[in-house]
């Protein structure tokens, strides 16, 4: 399936993320099973015989799983993801009217993350982001779920949470978690919509 170069380029930087957290991970595990080496070798010249030692293997480092497309950029998006049972299944594009690429909506387990198209440049201080997207969606949806944590009617990590990644005052992705369905919509729509507000707000002021 061919590629538009906005979509593929924000792929390419997502999976750079990625591949860098493997990296990570993986240096980690390697300093560990160097410690648990040296933690070995220190017993066995205390006296311990080698059977008494019980080697704790060091798991290999997760390997992100494999971002898969839509087979069809028309077809509906799979069935939306529940607080359950989450399973990464698909990135969705979020467009204009005209087809203008916005963002893309990548769904990992419970999480979703939103990366904006890059060459956008989306601003924390466009309108209506801050004052619609953050205050009027993700706010009231946290504090809806502080109130429920408060009656015990939900536990705290269960509660909708949010983490804006700015690089000054430009907004490259949005982390949001604990996402059921009915929630999953509305975001969808919200989020697809502030974009499209944006995006006209600052072709204008070309």
């Amino acid at each position: 399936m061919s590629q538009d170069p906005e979509k593929m380029k924000t792929m390419i930087a997502f999976k750079k993320r990625l591949e860098d957290q493997l990296e990570k991970l993986t240096a980690e595990t390697k300093e560990v099973q160097a410690t648990l080496d040296t933690v070995n070798q220190i017993l066995l010249e205390k006296g311990f015989k080698r059977g008494d030692i019980k080697e704790i293997p060091v798991a290999p480092a997760p390997v992100p799983k494999e971002v898969v497309l839509p087979k069809h950029e028309t077809e509906p998006p799979k069935p939306a993801l529940t607080q359950q049972h989450t399973e990464p299944e698909s990135v969705i594009p979020l467009k204009t009217m005209a087809d203008e690429p916005l963002a893309l909506m990548y769904f990992d387990k419970q999480t979703i993350h939103v990366l904006p198209d890059e060459t956008k440049n989306f601003s924390v201080n466009t309108a209506p982001f801050t004052n619609f997207l953050v205050e009027k969606v993700f706010s009231k949806m946290q504090e809806k779920d502080k109130e429920l944590v408060r009656l015990g009617q939900l536990t705290p990590e269960k509660m909708f949470s949010y983490n804006i990644v700015q690089e000054g005052d430009l907004i490259r992705e949005i982390i949001i978690k604990n996402v059921d369905d009915e929630r999953l919509k509305e975001l969808k729509s919200s989020i697809r919509w502030t974009f499209e507000k944006m995006f006209e707000k600052m072709k204008s002021s070309l």
